[in-house]
């Protein structure tokens, strides 16, 4: 009698315990899926916003509910190579023309603030318009960046999500700097 309860409490144990392994994985595959990701920076070209290495949670959510926003850092698939996933700030938005006059950012022939920059490159790009559904994005160290100046738009389905809260390292613990032009 002791050895068939004893059998029933490891069974109900071992049950137990895979349950809650296969609640584990899909809650973290769903969570995966649908709302964060993470995200390490390769290079410097967002500096001086985000380091080499630093390490990022990324909001897929935040698409869903709303546009993304000039200002905002993303992180998408590398368009020359989309098994990979690069990270930049949006410039233009759908439907917008976009010039670089000596690395000043024209937006319908107006000057758009950078205070997120440190050094402007000397770069000039014509007026470009911005396809619908497509956004222009640069990095930070536009010097240092591969972005839209070089390979176009972004599509807006190859964005992965916003780049929202830095974990790692600890003294870069907290959100992520966007830029709010407060255009929406």
């Amino acid at each position: 009698m002791e050895s068939e309860n004893q059998s029933s409490r490891t069974s109900s144990a071992v049950r137990e315990l895979v349950e809650t392994i296969v609640l584990t994985l899909v809650t973290y595959f769903l969570v995966r899926t649908f709302l964060f990701e993470t995200y390490r920076v390769v290079g410097q070209s967002m500096d001086p916003t985000l380091e080499q290495d630093e390490r990022l949670i990324v909001s897929k959510l935040s698409y869903r509910l709303h546009e993304p926003q000039r200002g905002d850092i993303v992180v998408f698939h590398d368009p020359q190579d989309p098994s990979r996933n690069l990270i930049k700030r949006i410039i233009g938005l759908p439907g917008e023309v976009l010039s670089i006059n000596q690395g000043q950012v024209f937006i319908n022939e107006q000057l758009i603030e950078e205070p997120y920059i440190e050094r402007f490159s000397p770069d000039s790009y014509p007026p470009t318009p911005i396809p619908e559904g497509h956004y222009f994005v640069m990095g930070d160290n536009r010097g240092n960046s591969s972005d839209s100046r070089s390979w176009g738009t972004l599509p807006a389905g190859d964005i992965v999500g916003k780049a929202s809260f830095s974990y790692w390292p600890l003294r870069l613990w907290g959100p992520v700097a966007h830029y709010d032009y407060g255009e929406g």
